[in-house]
């Protein structure tokens, strides 16, 4: 980490300096692992439906949450769909002041990215509110990509840990090359020789719609206090049979939790940005120290330091999500690589509640502490109980319980119908605040609902108790990516934008 960095980083990292747990905060953790094991221990003594109170608290739980969505995006259902244009949640200025057009940098973190790197850079370029800089930082890669950075995009290639001089061809598109030292010091090492104001990062594999550039300049211009946001994200897995089942699940899955962070921006405890599509202040980011390059989900990290910062400091700080500014993003269409990409999330999740379990019921820090990291705690857990639920069903059928397992599975059915309603819902809510009707389907939602439950319901909690093994065992994996192209991501890039 460049000395810029290190020491507010070192200050503010509860990773490097922890906070004394509060009691509260240990009460919660307690009651968290302590209502796992009477749970699950009800399997080995119960002889009624009692035997499954892991699904049946897993499905319980899960339907408190999504009704507690539901509760914090209601006010979307009276919006018109022109309203979220003109609304503060974008970032615009409803008394029409004008306000100073904040400099932009997008900086690119690559490894291996040759395939891809180019849509997505092309992207950029075509933006209506171009960046004043776009920086791609190539992390040792050892494929074609600086041959290409080279030859098409015609960028002089500077010594490593260097900027090297303006394209030939794009005057405000550099590159920068690095030994192999992971995305967070690649990231890293680019805030500390750049000085826009605002800092976008961009997965090498995400395509910006038109307009994103111009919304997230925008929001930032219009907000003092906006320190962090997030865009919007639409999965695109490479062609394929499985790649269109993987891309069509996943999409309903981007949409609920799309729905799910302007729920938590609203109740002002968004902790999660997807670092594949993500804007900074660079001030703030600077004064907390940059990226954390021990955890493997930065991003996540980032945004809880981030919280912390702004209450430790009285700062005021904000964080929010930008329904203007859209992407497409390249999702893996394996079930390899979706499981390694499901333990990675999980694993780096746990390490940051870890690092974090301080906050859980911490009245100071508002909705965050009262609310997010409680719920927080428990979701350490769900998906450990989804999946047991699932073992134990098969279990109880292949040993002859049926009158247990029929009455696990009317309560199964019963879910599923709630989920149809509360996912229709959050569709609705969806449209209402993007505008975005292309992309999803009533139809198709209930079709997913109605397949998710044993299927990719499954695979996402399996990759998340292998996360749990690999946090246990301090065993994580990036796991390598066969992108093809986003020729697709492209084209749904530039219809989001069309739609507008």
């Amino acid at each position: 980490m460049p000395p810029l960095l290190y020491t507010a980083f070192a200050t503010a990292s509860p990773r490097l300096s922890p906070r004394a747990m509060p009691v509260v905060s240990m009460a919660i953790y307690a009651v968290v692992f302590a209502l796992w094991f009477v749970l699950l221990g009800r399997a080995l003594f119960a002889d009624s439906i009692l035997a499954w109170s892991a699904g049946i608290f897993y499905i319980a739980y899960d339907t408190a949450l999504l009704l507690l969505i539901t509760g914090l995006t209601w006010h979307a259902a009276a919006r018109s769909p022109s309203l979220p244009a003109r609304s503060a949640a974008m970032g615009d200025n409803a008394a029409g002041e004008q306000h100073d057009r904040p400099s932009l940098g997008v900086v690119i973190a690559a490894y291996n990215e040759a395939t891809v790197l180019p849509e997505t850079i092309a992207a950029l370029c075509a933006q209506t509110d171009r960046p004043d800089l776009i920086l791609v930082v190539d992390d040792g890669s050892t494929d074609q990509t600086a041959s290409i950075l080279s030859e098409r995009f015609r960028l002089p290639l500077a010594p490593e840990g260097q900027i090297g001089d303006p394209s030939a061809i794009h005057p405000f598109l550099r590159v920068m090359r690095l030994q192999r030292s992971g995305k967070a010091e690649a990231l890293n090492a680019a805030m500390v020789d750049i000085d826009t104001d605002i800092l976008v990062t961009i997965d090498a594999d995400t395509a910006l719609a038109k307009d994103a550039i111009a919304a997230i300049r925008k929001a930032f211009a219009a907000d003092a206090a906006l320190v962090a946001a997030g865009g919007l994200l639409v999965p695109v897995c490479d062609r394929g049979p499985l790649g269109r089942v993987l891309q069509w699940f996943q999409t309903y899955e981007y949409i609920r939790s799309m729905v799910a962070r302007f729920a938590w921006m609203h109740a002002e405890c968004l902790v999660l940005i997807s670092g594949a599509f993500s804007a900074f202040r660079r001030e703030a980011l600077v004064r907390v120290g940059g990226f954390d390059p021990d955890c493997i989900v930065e991003d996540y990290e980032l945004t809880h330091r981030m919280h912390r910062h702004s209450v430790e400091h009285d700062l005021g700080w904000r964080l929010q999500m930008i329904p203007a500014a859209r992407a497409v993003t390249h999702a893996p269409g394996a079930f390899g690589a979706f499981m390694v990409q499901r333990q990675r999330w999980f694993s780096g999740y746990l390490q940051t509640q870890l690092w974090n379990r301080d906050l859980a019921g911490q009245r100071r820090f508002g909705a965050l502490g009262t609310m997010m990291m409680p719920i927080k705690a428990f979701d350490t857990l769900q998906p450990a109980y989804g999946f047991a639920a699932f073992l134990l069903l098969t279990g109880f059928l292949i040993a002859g319980r049926t009158e247990i397992a029929l009455a696990a599975l009317s309560i199964v059915a019963a879910k599923i119908m709630a989920d149809l309603v509360l996912n229709t819902w959050m569709v609705y809510v969806y449209r209402r605040i993007t505008g975005d009707t292309s992309s999803s389907r009533f139809g198709h939602v209930i079709i997913a609902t109605l397949l998710e439950p044993f299927s990719f319901q499954l695979l996402r909690q399996a990759g998340a108790v292998w996360g749990w093994l690999s946090f246990l065992t301090n065993r994580h994996r990036w796991g390598a990516q066969n992108r093809t192209t986003l020729g697709t991501a492209k084209h749904v890039a530039a219809s989001a934008s069309q739609r507008r």
